[in-house]
Order: structure tokens, then sequence, then C-alpha cells
């Protein structure tokens, strides 16, 4: 959720503070944030953005002021952001510079599916587009609210989502991947785990033989073919997903379930 909780340095603003003013000069340090900012209608306003932003189009030209590992402070400052909006948990040290400079801070961490409606709303509020923002949160919902309706029954398909292959990783059940497999009727083979983001090794897959495994790419599933016995490979059932639309936790992800929910449906089929 976008919120500010424990000490607050002088420029991080917290969920029930208001601006006298919305913000016109925005900098999104992660592609989640731009996407939503841009999807309410604050596209103008954002002046730059992260690296990995590359959704809509609009953002290519932007300055990228920040990647995974570190934020360009310089670039920043001399840009005057009257707002910055970062990912709490990968970035939150990152900006403290910033804060203790007085550039006011907010904080985006999407935890569940339903999150995103809040923050929609809290980035209207602070862009001024508090209508806009209603109405995005809205049709997400509607859309969540009738994928949960149409699977709610599904059978029960066991599954394996695979996150890159060196290391080999997956997500457990708290992930928004892991919460979009449990949506759509799946059992993920990894939901148990300690980890959000868990290693592993081919030998545990190979033990609790998924129905179907996804990845985001053909490639990423070309390992599994060594192994025949699998049930996932005798019956055709590695699968890719978009990960753009499944990683990324937006106002597209409910195309992103859709997709998946799609993929299990051929093993339902059978």
């Amino acid at each position: 959720m976008l919120t500010l909780l424990g000490t607050a340095g002088a420029g991080e603003l917290h969920a029930d503070e208001a601006r006298a003013e919305p913000a016109r000069r925005i900098v999104s340090l992660s592609p989640h944030i731009t996407e939503m900012l841009f999807a309410i209608g604050a596209g103008p306003q954002v002046i730059a953005v992260d690296e990995a932003s590359d959704y809509p189009v609009a953002v290519t030209p932007l300055p990228k002021v920040a990647n995974y590992r570190s934020l360009n402070l310089e670039q920043i400052l001399a840009l005057q952001p009257d707002l910055i909006v970062a990912w709490r948990s990968a970035q939150h040290l990152q900006v403290q510079p910033l804060i203790h400079l007085g550039i006011p801070v907010a904080y985006s961490e999407p935890l569940r599916l339903r999150d995103l409606a809040d923050e929609l709303e809290y980035l209207g509020e602070l862009s001024g587009h508090r209508q806009q923002a209603r109405a995005q949160a809205r049709h997400y919902l509607q859309q969540l609210e009738a994928l949960e309706r149409h699977y709610r029954d599904a059978r029960p398909v066991s599954v394996f989502y695979q996150l890159g292959s060196t290391p080999l990783m997956s997500a457990n059940e708290g992930t928004w991947v892991g919460q979009a497999i449990r949506l759509c009727g799946g059992t993920n083979i990894m939901a148990a785990s300690t980890a959000p983001y868990p290693q592993l090794n081919a030998e545990l897959v190979l033990a609790r033989d998924p129905e179907v495994i996804l990845a985001s790419s053909d490639e990423e599933l070309a390992l599994w073919r060594r192994w025949p016995s699998l049930q996932a490979v005798q019956k055709a059932r590695l699968l890719t997903v978009d990960a753009d639309l499944l990683h990324r936790f937006t106002p597209r992800t409910p195309e992103g379930i859709r997709q998946l929910c799609r993929q299990l449906e051929l093993a339902r089929a059978e």
C-alpha cells in the first residue's frame, strides 16, 4: 500500500497527509509506479523515471535517473522535483538523502492484489487526478472480481512458476504471482515456501511433478525437456506468460492474470 509508517524524515509523506497543491514535477523510481501515474492521467507531470520503466511509450524520452541498484541523486536534484514516488522495500535507504533535503517522498508497496486500487487513488490525491484515479481503481477491481467469480470453482491444477533459470527460482503464495495462481484455481507447488522468491533445484520440481510449468519464455522452459517423464512435458504443458503483465503490479495486471488462467484451462480441458 502507499503508506508511510515509522519515524518519518522531514520530506516523507504519510498516507493521511494532504498536500496543499498537487505535485507538478514527479519522479517515479519503479516501473509499476510509472504505469499507475500514466494510467490516472498524471503522465504529463512525470519528469523522470527509472531505467526499467518502458510503458507506456510516452516514457521513452524521459530522463532515466535510477536503476535497481542506485539513484542518480545529482540528476534528480537538478530536475527540481516536488514529489518522488519510490518502491519502499527496494529504495527506502536510497531515497534518504532526498528526504533529508526536504523533497517529499511517497512509497509504493502493494502486497495484495486488491492493494492496487488503494494505490491508484492515493496517487490521484497526490497528483490532483482524483476522479480518473477512482475510475481506474473501480475498473481494476471490477476485472479482479470478475476473474475471482469465474474461477472460484475451477478444478485445481498443480503449477510450477519458474522465475529465471540461473539460479532457478519461483514464487510463494504471498507474492503477486502466487496470488494470481490461486485466483486461477492453481495449486502452486512452492506456495508454502518461507521465502517469497525461493531458490530451488530441479529435483524438487521433479519430485512434485506439476501438471503445468509456466515461465516467461520458451528458452527458460527448455530446461524441463531433459526430463520427459514429467507430466508437464508429456502433455505439452510447458507454457509461457507475459512477465510484464504479471511481474509488474499495474492496472494491466488483470490481463496478465487472465492470460495465466487461460493457460491453466488448457490442462483442465484434457
